[in-house]
């Protein structure tokens, strides 16, 4: 669309209209509330050491000892100098929360489908298609927000890429340069190394064809120009890329110093995930086809059919009230797929499906081919260990492929994809210079494949007998009479989705023949389209979020409410830690009011996960006593939580008499099993080749105290009349904590695999770690000497293109 006052003014209102759709679908947010999202909730409880000591002393720390024990909060939002990226992101995401990730898909897409030369009308139906996809609805429901925010900035910068290799060369570079920068800000790496991989597929099918027209100099230039973009915008996001690399190196995404696991047997070699892991959550072949129809299985493992199931009449029919049978069929675990848990299907749509299909015949050229070969690789490659050969090849040869769980995650290529090449069927369907001929043609394929693939899934129902992993458990606790009535009701929904989907094929397929009849014009054709678009992803996605799912302002500020355990916890004020053994490391809850060993992150401490393993879940206390955990959450007779005091446990800092080194991770570890960690502590000397076997005298005067207590700050006091070695109930963590010693910087050590240690001599003495991680220092040079340069050249670009199009209009 060329600059002008009717351009302008068009974009205004479709700019309007997408704020209206965003707030509609969200529509609770105008009246105060928010939506309720367990994984946010979950982030809230790790971060709110660190957003209390913002908030009170507007200084940010980088560094909690709230959450796994101690780790640094660069993955839990913090904030950093010169980082005007993300003051951008705030301007464009400006409306209420989800609605604004909404709005950014909607603006997203748009603007990438105008790069790709599509007409506004059109554009906004792909808009809405894209961002109606009901993945990126679901993950909003469940506060997926860092995957959102991700996937939203994708079209745009995809919309870069393309402007270039139209040989829009300025324009397509500062477009590329500021989504990479927005991309990256999202900070979620696995939607950017998927999409990286749709790039690569792109980027082989231009060169193909600049091979054909020989156009290889085209081609590298616009190579050139792309890289050169993409690096200003990782460049501006420099600090925050820099931090994650380093704590991710630290965590159990980063390679293991343990060659054993915690049974004693060998441990595979990885610079990444576990295998199991990474595939954990893989799509079942079949199930794929849920793309198509969305409950094919079974929807989520939390669907809601209230009174219109086979399990609620089985319920009322058993003497359950009504009451009862309705709240359990609000909630009922209909998904039957090869993944543990799934929250809903990721539907694309069966109107999309329909016009994606069409295109295939319609569209010609390059565009069809990488957009292709993106949905056909992302959807393989979702299969996980379903389709191990390529799987395992992409994780064992591919660089970093092996850094990321959850493979299914991939299809939100193809979600991308699929919309881009429906809509472009659609354009092609508009243009006159398409033979009448060939687009009947292309309808009546389209409508025998959709149409047949609709009927062959009602077919072949009763080749399934819609049972899933997790139904032997389910039956332990519902009995197999109502198991049977949940299997029966799955197989009800898979009959009545596939009925719905064929019902918008047909009826699409009905208006687009009239169309090319001309039985209706043009515009009431798209708004048709774009009516079922919308009534049919809405109407899917109305079922997993929705108006319920909002609540109070507070509640979604304060997701967790202080119970009689935490009651009775906080009115102990000294430093100390708090273990739920049920919690373990998969909850945030205990966090978000105390000093927790637990937490809730995709990459834990791998310290923490290794103590864990090899000593927390064999109850070994004297561990439990080195990290300073003075209260342990058990349950009484009658099932009850309580804080059990720890009598046992260490402190925050105490002298050893003896330090033991040993030769390995693995020896350090193991040497724990049997170590009083009260008077003894583990070095592994290769890591410190000047300690040796220490003895030391600790009498009964000997102390050390922790005086002032902050995130990244620690202050304590020592007496002792002998040369003494203390070990601290802190997590070691090799960058940016620096020990001063009467105001002398000093080393400290790593200590019984994962805690600190330091030298103290004789007399009364200060100890103080900061936190001062080099890493932000060194980022922030950077992220601001790129900001600038890419500020630099926008207004360079701006001045450029005013020239040029002040020149055309001379000539």
């Amino acid at each position: 669309m060329k600059l002008s006052a009717k351009a302008i003014l068009t974009n205004a209102i479709i700019i309007g209209f997408f704020i209206v759709a965003a707030l509609a679908y969200f529509y609770p947010v105008l009246q105060g509330k928010a939506i309720y999202q367990s994984d946010i909730a979950q982030y809230k409880g790790m971060a709110k050491e660190r957003n209390d000591y913002k908030e009170t002393t507007g200084i940010e720390s980088y560094w909690t000892n709230s959450a796994f024990g101690g780790m640094p909060t660069y993955q839990l939002g913090a904030n950093y100098p010169h980082d005007y990226v993300k003051k951008l992101d705030r301007l464009i995401r400006f409306l209420p929360r989800p609605a604004d990730y909404l709005f950014l898909y909607f603006v997203g897409f748009y603007i990438l489908m105008l790069c790709m030369k599509v007409e506004y009308r059109l554009a906004v139906l792909g808009a809405l298609a894209f961002g109606f996809s009901t993945y990126l609805i679901i993950i909003l429901g469940v506060g997926h927000n860092a995957k959102a925010h991700a996937l939203g900035y994708l079209p745009m910068l995809l919309g870069g890429i393309i402007l270039v290799f139209r040989k829009k060369y300025v324009l397509g570079f500062l477009l590329t340069a500021i989504a990479m920068a927005l991309e990256i800000s999202a900070n979620h790496y696995q939607m950017t190394y998927y999409f990286m991989l749709l790039v690569l597929i792109l980027g082989m099918v231009y060169l193909v064809n600049a091979i054909k027209k020989q156009q290889l100099r085209h081609f590298f230039s616009s190579v050139g120009i792309l890289l050169a973009a993409v690096l200003l915008g990782i460049a501006t996001n420099a600090t925050g890329l820099l931090a994650t690399k380093e704590y991710a190196d630290w965590s159990t995404r980063g390679k293991s110093e343990l060659t054993i696991n915690a049974d004693g047997s060998a441990k595979e070699v990885s610079t990444g995930l576990d295998k199991d892991y990474i595939t954990q959550y893989s799509y079942g072949i079949a199930e794929s086809l849920n793309l198509f129809v969305p409950r094919m299985f079974g929807g989520s493992n939390g669907e809601k059919l209230g009174k219109d199931s086979k399990a609620y009449e089985f319920l009322t029919g058993q003497g359950l009230p009504p009451s009862r049978a309705f709240e359990f069929t609000e909630s009922m675990p209909l998904y039957w797929g090869d993944q543990p848990i799934v929250a809903g299907p990721a539907y694309i749509g069966a109107v999309i499906f329909f016009l994606f299909v069409l295109s295939l015949f319609l569209v010609k050229g390059k565009r069809k081919w990488w957009l292709l070969g993106g949905i056909v690789l992302s959807l393989l490659l979702s299969w996980g260990k379903n389709f191990s050969i390529l799987t395992n090849l992409m994780i064992d040869y591919f660089p970093l492929y092996d850094k990321f769980r959850a493979v299914s995650s991939i299809q939100v290529i193809l979600e991308l994809c699929v919309p881009i090449l429906a809509i472009l069927g659609l354009k092609e369907l508009f243009k006159s210079s398409v033979a009448g001929k060939e687009k009947l043609q292309a309808l009546k394929w389209s409508a025998v494949i959709t149409g047949g693939l609709a009927i062959g899934i009602f077919l072949i129902k009763g080749f399934f007998d819609f049972e899933g992993l997790a139904d032997a458990r389910y039956e332990q606790y519902f009995g197999k009479e109502l198991m049977a009535m949940i299997q029966r009701d799955r197989e009800a929904v898979y009959i009545s989705d596939t009925i719905r989907s064929l019902v918008y094929v047909l009826l699409v397929g009905l208006i687009t023949f009239l169309f090319l009849k001309d039985k209706i014009k043009k515009n009431l054709f798209a708004i048709l389209i774009g009516t079922f678009i919308v009534l049919d992803l809405v109407g899917v996605n109305l079922r997993y979020v929705n108006g319920e799912d909002f609540v109070r302002q507070r509640a979604v500020e304060q997701p967790f409410q202080p119970t009689a355990v935490d009651q009775a916890i906080l009115k102990d004020q000294s430093i100390f830690r708090v273990f739920d053994p049920q919690e373990g490391l998969n909850g945030s809850r205990y966090s978000y009011f105390h000093k927790s060993l637990g937490g809730y992150h995709a990459a834990k401490p791998r310290k923490m996960q290794d103590l864990v393993e090899f000593h927390l879940y064999q109850n070994n206390l004297q561990v439990l006593n080195m990290l300073n955990v003075k209260y342990i959450v058990q349950q009484d007779e009658e099932g009850a939580s309580f804080p059990a005091i720890n009598p046992d446990a260490n402190g925050n800092a105490w002298f050893v008499k003896q330090i033991k080194t040993v030769n390995s991770e693995d020896v350090a570890i193991k040497t724990l099993d049997s170590l009083n960690t009260k008077n003894s502590a583990v070095i592994n000397g290769r890591k410190f080749p000047g300690i040796t076997d220490m003895s030391f005298t600790v009498d009964s005067l000997a102390r050390i105290d922790l005086v002032d207590y902050r995130p990244n700050f620690l202050k304590y006091t020592s007496t002792n009349t002998k040369d003494g070695f203390a070990v601290f109930s802190e997590m070691y963590y090799p960058k940016g904590w620096k020990v001063a010693l009467d105001g002398n910087e000093v080393q400290h050590y790593e200590v019984n695999y994962a805690l600190r240690g330091m030298k103290v001599p004789a007399g009364q003495h200060e100890i103080v770690f900061s936190f001062e991680p080099e890493v932000v220092k060194t980022g922030s040079t950077i992220t601001l000497a790129s900001s600038v340069l890419l500020g630099l050249l926008i207004l360079a670009g701006m001045v450029f293109s005013f020239i040029g199009t002040k020149r055309k209009a001379e000539d």
